[in-house]
């Protein structure tokens, strides 16, 4: 088949997610290898942002490849109320990795699903219905987890295909304080919001956050803000959930963002770096409380795919890869010298006022008016399907071979965990190159 007819096939056939239909013209790519992936004209492109930011490992890692050949000859499927090797091998890794206390754990396949279950499992826990999210978040695209969604992706199934009681909060956004405070006098003022509404607010089952902030901005919270939060839920009764669908699997340096604060919550969950992509999994992990209560109440969640064999395999050989030693240790160098290389790439560029992160997760802020902050556009663009300066940029970075992850106003940097300073250098090379079209229309 010609490379014109699969792109129209898919394009004429099938939907683009996230987007409208005309005018999609998807790119037809033929394979992919470690840090590249190649269209179906030979052209090779860095993928710096890890597809939906979850190729930790890289593209067709072979050791990965192996796990899947290896249990597809075993048992590719076997309905979840069964037991497996696979299953309870996977249990086992996960206690050794997961932070202390969570020890029960239902599989699903996608990220949203895990969100999906674990408000689920916790309105039914407590007896209450009311969630509190933050505005800069997304939890999946599901009724509950896009219900819990701040971001404008939620506009879209107001008010009728979303479900009600989730009430939102400000975000740990220190570069645009909604607030209006700055880090040093604070006090961590967007937690205390929380709080405050925690006081005035009945009927609250959770409180659903990312640790940090995954496509709306990369946002790193406060020292103190997760143990904080962890305390104010732990003395009202709220279960504390941690969307680490992003986050998690050393995208920031360590197993999970949470480990950096030593903060636990009674619910976690995650997928995408689990199987490097490989496979979908997701995992929504619970603490001994919430699994006691269960013994005796029906959980009220299912999936024909639940515990499924084959996605599993891979997740147990990327949790052995990332245990193996120098693991960590290369992403700490790594994420030193992209910072590096990407605050030297802000002072360059006036409109770069922004660069943020830790590990290999990083954001890249612009804006149109460096005093105001102001951004070239806002969540309103994205929701009314407009052309965006990121989305410009990103198209010049594809024309030299280049993929970054373009959000409303900055783009999301989360190369393979396995990123080497030649893949770095190239990637800020061209990104150098790409940001001068921003600046051109930048006031200082």
């Amino acid at each position: 088949m010609s490379d014109e007819n699969v792109a129209n096939i898919v394009a004429t056939n099938t939907y683009a997610t996230w987007s409208k239909q005309r005018g999609w013209k998807p790119l037809n790519i033929s394979k992919a290898q470690g840090n590249y992936f190649w269209d179906s004209e030979g052209k090779k492109y860095l993928d710096f942002s890890g597809q939906a930011m979850c190729m930790h490992l890289g593209h067709q890692h072979p050791e990965i490849i192996a796990s899947i050949e290896s249990q597809a000859r075993e048992l590719c499927y076997i309905k979840p109320r069964y037991a497996t090797e696979v299953r309870a091998n996977l249990c086992e890794r996960l206690l050794e990795v997961m932070p202390s206390g969570l020890v029960k754990f239902l599989f699903t396949s996608s990220g949203t699903a895990a969100n999906e279950a674990a408000l689920k499992i916790a309105r039914q826990f407590t007896g209450k219905r009311k969630i509190i999210s933050r505005y800069n978040s997304y939890h999946g695209s599901t009724a509950a987890s896009i219900s819990v969604s701040g971001d404008f992706r939620r506009w879209y199934h107001e008010p009728t295909g979303v479900v009600p009681n989730t009430i939102f909060a400000p975000d740990t956004n220190c570069f645009k304080c909604a607030l209006n405070h700055v880090p040093e006098t604070c006090n961590t003022a967007c937690v205390s919001y929380i709080e405050y509404i925690l006081e005035n607010e009945n009927d609250v089952a959770a409180v659903i956050v990312e640790p940090i902030v995954g496509t709306n901005g990369v946002l790193i919270p406060p020292d103190d803000y997760l143990l904080r939060l962890r305390k104010i839920c732990t003395s009202k009764n709220i279960v504390l959930i941690f969307d680490e669908v992003m986050s998690g699997w050393y995208r920031t340096g360590k197993w999970f963002a949470c480990d950096h604060w030593r903060t636990v919550p009674d619910i976690l969950t995650t997928a995408k770096g689990i199987t490097s992509g490989a496979t979908p999994l997701a995992v929504t992990a619970t603490n001994g409380a919430i699994a006691r209560f269960f013994d005796d109440e029906l959980l009220a969640v299912g999936h024909t795919y639940a515990s499924h064999p084959l996605s599993m395999s891979p997740a147990i050989k990327t949790i052995e890869i990332m245990s193996r030693p120098g693991f960590s240790e290369h992403i700490t160098k790594m994420s030193n010298y992209l910072r590096e290389r990407l605050l030297l790439l802000k002072g360059k560029h006036t409109s770069v006022v922004d660069v943020r992160g830790k590990g290999l997760f990083f954001a890249v802020e612009i804006c149109s008016n460096i005093a105001e902050k102001s951004p070239f556009n806002t969540m309103r663009d994205k929701f009314e399907c407009k052309p965006t300066m990121t989305m410009k940029i990103a198209e010049r970075l594809m024309s030299k071979g280049v993929y970054i992850f373009p959000a409303t106003s900055h783009f999301v940097l989360a190369p393979p965990l396995i990123v080497g300073s030649k893949e770095i250098d190239l990637a800020i090379e061209v990104f150098d190159w790409a940001l001068e079209e921003a600046d051109k229309y930048c006031i200082v």
